[in-house]
């Protein structure tokens, strides 16, 4: 079976923002616009699909990062992508599964709330990401409640983030009258007067925002021109670029980190998700883009590997995620770095030092799923039949064995004692929380010699909840 998308038309993304920036609303319109849900999910409803865990839909937050398989037409170029989501945990509790998400992302949409702007865990957050080299574009969200200001949330991601925003979209009106948004590089404007969303109407520029937009036009060529001789040349003699070519050079200048555009609308009234996806088809790298995957030899760590983004390399991924699923057992979220993988074939577990098969490969949509008879390079998929895996193995063919540099967790910052309410519920419990360690390796659980008691450590008391 040979692959049905092209290497250069994945996108392998994830949404980090802050608490409540509304990355989980923004995450179910992507999936409602792009046609993976029929009816729109609500966070404070109880009915997100990527908040598929009982406990999450009772707090409203995220708490696993589901990854979800999506398809795009870009309405620029007209070619159809497929994204894999990956939705991030916004709390501080759950940095590691941040941290882990990013490593298997190739770039990231960062959501702002339009009031509160960069608040202490989007820092945090994006200075995970620069760590791991994540090129990264910005959502300024909830552009329609009170104390919205766009340009406020532009001035902060630069002065607190340190980070290259370039407004790629201006917003038309703010607070309850924004209705629209004006496409900065082609200078159009868009108006949504369906409250669905799913009707665009193009119109002209308002009379009162025509100086900001060239200023913002004109801001933005300045930077594109800066980064290539041959442009700057040419804009020089003309004062303009054609909009394939700002778009062209936008993308490598993300794809390099030096530069992260920001997009605006609010995810809740449905306003600006399409062109959000459109910015994430134009800007954001596929696997191709992003430097090939360095392991190390199984025998001798100093010696590294590279692995190609190529179906033609042996085999090889990285487990990111352990999810206990009611239905089929343990599921091992896995991203495949090269290689292709078949259901029903043998992997190596090269960190174990173990021979696994996997039974079956599914492709996953938040909360339903799709089995495929393979896998390949730059994929996201769930694997089902995996025993001994644990988060942060690789998975790779035995002739040809790699490890790919194990995650480093931080440390547990609190504790506390538990115990069952009767004697028989000893047994269960020790099994439970076996079973929450395995999953995630910040949690970690014991028998306190002195008293007895079983105690529990992890990274926070939403965390330990």
């Amino acid at each position: 079976m040979a692959r049905i998308y092209p290497l250069q038309n994945v996108r392998n993304i994830g949404i980090m923002a802050h608490i409540d920036a509304g990355k989980t609303t923004t995450s179910e319109r992507i999936l409602f616009f792009s046609g993976k849900t029929r009816k729109l999910g609500e966070v404070h409803e109880g009915t997100a699909v990527m908040d598929s865990m009982a406990q999450e839909q009772e707090r409203g937050i995220t708490i696993a990062s589901a990854a979800t398989t999506v398809h795009w037409l870009n309405h620029y170029n007209n070619v159809d992508y497929r994204i894999n989501l990956i939705d991030t945990p916004g709390h501080v509790d759950f940095t590691v599964e941040v941290e882990r998400s990013l490593r298997v992302l190739d770039g990231a949409v960062a959501v702002f709330c339009a009031k509160g702007g960069v608040e202490p865990q989007s820092e945090t957050v994006w200075h995970q990401a620069s760590k791991y080299n994540v090129p990264r574009i910005a959502f300024v969200n909830k552009m329609d409640i009170n104390g919205a200001n766009f340009h406020n949330v532009v001035k902060m991601m630069r002065e607190r983030l340190k980070a290259n925003a370039m407004p790629i979209q201006l917003p038309i009106g703010k607070e309850e009258t924004f209705r629209g948004i004006v496409d900065v590089i082609t200078k159009k404007a868009f108006f949504y007067n369906d409250p669905t969303g799913m009707k665009i109407d193009e119109g002209e520029i308002p009379a009162d925002m025509i100086d900001e937009v060239n200023l913002a036009h004109e801001e933005l060529v300045e930077f594109v021109a800066g980064t290539d001789d041959e442009l700057m040349e040419k804009f020089f003699a003309e004062g303009d670029l054609s909009v394939d070519e700002i778009k062209k050079a936008l993308r490598k200048a993300v794809i390099e980190l030096k530069v992260n555009p920001v997009l605006c609308g609010t995810a809740y009234k449905n306003k600006g998700i399409q062109k959000l996806l459109d910015a994430v088809c134009d800007y954001l790298p596929s696997p191709v883009d992003v430097d090939h995957v360095v392991g190390f030899d199984v025998k001798d760590h100093d010696k590294k590997i590279v692995r190609k983004t190529d179906d033609d390399e042996p085999f090889c991924g990285l487990a990111f995620k352990i999810v206990a699923d009611p239905f089929v057992g343990k599921l091992c979220y896995c991203r495949v770095y090269s290689g292709t993988l078949q259901a029903g074939s043998y992997v190596y577990n090269s960190t174990k030092g173990k021979r696994e098969r996997v039974t079956k490969v599914l492709q996953m949509h938040a909360a339903q799923r799709e089995e495929i008879p393979e896998t390949y390079a730059g994929e996201i998929v769930a694997l089902v039949g995996l025993k001994d895996t644990t988060t942060g193995d690789t998975l790779c063919v035995e002739k040809d064995p790699i490890v790919l540099e194990s995650m480093v967790f931080p440390e547990p910052v609190i504790k506390v004692a538990i115990e069952p309410k009767t004697k028989a519920g000893q047994e269960k419990m020790t099994l439970a929380l076996i079973k929450l360690a395995e999953e995630d390796p910040t949690f970690k659980t014991y028998t306190d010699q002195e008293t007895g008691q079983t105690i529990i450590a992890g990274m926070g008391e939403l965390h330990l909840e």
